[in-house]
């Protein structure tokens, strides 16, 4: 009697584009899906592939680079045409963190401007705006809800075809949709364990102290957790 056939694993493809920004806890609820993550170390030379190809969903993950700064990182125009491609098409869901959020602006029209308006490091409050009442990522989350931040970049001008989903006290673009692609200035991915980690000195001159930034995450741990866990939990009910 042969063997029952066993359902393929479904797999989500990240791009990572710093050695500092990896998919963190993002890889924790993959694998509690039941999905397998696909991890192209673009820093450090792996290819950006030029489709989607049969993963569930792509990722985009954070960097300390502007999402046009193609000199000193070769890979980026890779990756805004993988971007552009599955989007348009409307291949597989996307979602872009921090850097991955400026990208998706960039591609389709928006501005991102360096070191703009006040940097956010730490656990930030975000208020939801009207259209995230009714958006299959958000819909039902309190009005107000805490994100881990970590940018002196922000987007400053957004694509004609986007949705405004989240605003901040420092940063009135924080979360937007276009189409399935979803961006996020934050980092869902984010745990207390990494803000530990954090060069003292770097929040320093960021203007915050480097205990209340560690013990603002710590605080907040368990209710992160459970906020983003949650909606990245949603963002994979539509990979299936």
């Amino acid at each position: 009697m042969s063997a029952p056939a066993t359902r393929p694993t479904k797999t989500v493809l990240i791009i990572e584009n710093d050695p500092g920004s990896g998919p963190g806890r993002l890889l924790d609820w993959l694998e509690g899906r039941g999905f397998s993550p696909v991890v192209v170390r673009a820093w450090d030379g792996e290819p950006i592939p030029e489709g989607i190809d049969d993963h569930a969903a792509l990722i985009l993950l954070g960097g300390g680079m502007l999402p046009d700064a193609d000199d000193a990182k070769p890979w980026l125009k890779a990756e805004r045409e993988l971007l552009r491609s599955t989007t348009e098409r409307d291949q597989a869901p996307v979602l872009g963190i921090c850097l991955g959020a400026q990208l998706i602006a960039h591609t389709f029209g928006g501005e991102v401007q360096g070191k703009y308006g006040l940097p956010e490091k730490g656990v930030t409050e975000l208020k939801l705006l009207p259209d995230a009442e009714d958006d299959p990522l958000l819909a039902g989350l309190p009005s107000t809800i805490r994100a881990i931040e970590s940018h002196q970049d922000q987007i400053t001008r957004l694509p004609a075809d986007a949705v405004l989903l989240m605003s901040s006290e420092r940063c009135p673009n924080q979360m937007l949709r276009i189409g399935r692609s979803w961006g996020v200035q934050f980092h869902p991915e984010v745990a207390a364990e990494r803000v530990r980690r954090w060069n003292p000195e770097t929040l320093r001159s960021w203007g915050f102290v480097p205990e209340d930034v560690v013990a603002g995450a710590e605080q907040h741990e368990a209710e992160l957790d459970q906020t983003w866990s949650t909606v990245f939990g949603r963002f994979l009910d539509l990979a299936d």
